[in-house]
């Protein structure tokens, strides 16, 4: 009898040995977590300047409140128009965003009950200013903010060594009127007759020679 409870003892400790190796080598396995559904956000509203009105090549996003299928970005095109789903064509150029939004609000109310219309500038690329001549790097550079003749300059990777420092002009046309600025870059920079450095409008152009 005692023999046979020893045996019967043994068995039991081999079978709970044999269940604890198993249980140690499959790993348990938590439930894989659902991947998180990802939105793309929509782009970031461009800062806009004062006095700012859209010019050909902005990009303009026009968001309808309970009417996704209109919602979208669109750009203005080189005629100045932009088109809008349902609505058709409207003249985006020389308006302020508020100016377009309102035209949209009007055209789209002929065919949607209290519509409800924001306008975003999405990006800025119509505000340019060049730079000719004896630079590093002439060219076309955007003016999204306030930047002074100096700053452009900086912008162009400064003047080369053959420069007329002295004798920069800026041309600048204006209600049909050209207008010129001289800019003696070597007495701004010495901190003197600094009134020369004047605030860039779009469509100024800078001429190193």
């Amino acid at each position: 009898m005692i023999i046979q409870l020893a045996r019967v003892s043994t068995l039991v400790a081999a079978f709970v040995a044999v269940m604890t190796n198993v249980s140690s080598a499959t790993p348990s396995q938590a439930p894989a977590a659902p991947a998180a559904s990802r939105v793309a956000p929509a782009p970031a509203p461009a800062a806009v300047p004062a006095g700012y009105k859209i010019g050909a090549e902005d990009v303009i996003g026009i968001v309808f409140w309970r009417e996704a299928e209109m919602n979208g970005d669109v750009t203005v095109r080189p005629d100045g128009r932009i088109t809008v789903p349902l609505i058709g064509e409207i003249q985006a150029e020389g308006l302020t965003p508020e100016m377009l939004r309102d035209q949209i609000q009007a055209a789209a109310g002929k065919y949607i009950s209290a519509a409800n219309v924001s306008v975003v500038v999405r990006q800025i690329n119509s505000r340019k200013v060049f730079i000719t001549g004896r630079v590093t790097t002439p060219g076309t550079y955007p003016l999204a903010g306030p930047r002074t003749v100096m700053q452009v300059i900086a912008l162009a990777g400064g003047l080369n060594e053959y420069a007329d420092a002295k004798n920069i002009t800026v041309l600048r046309t204006q209600n049909g009127r050209s207008q010129t600025f001289k800019f003696n870059y070597k007495d701004v920079a010495r901190g003197k007759k600094i009134e020369q450095n004047i605030m860039l409008e779009p469509g100024d152009t800078i001429v190193v020679p």
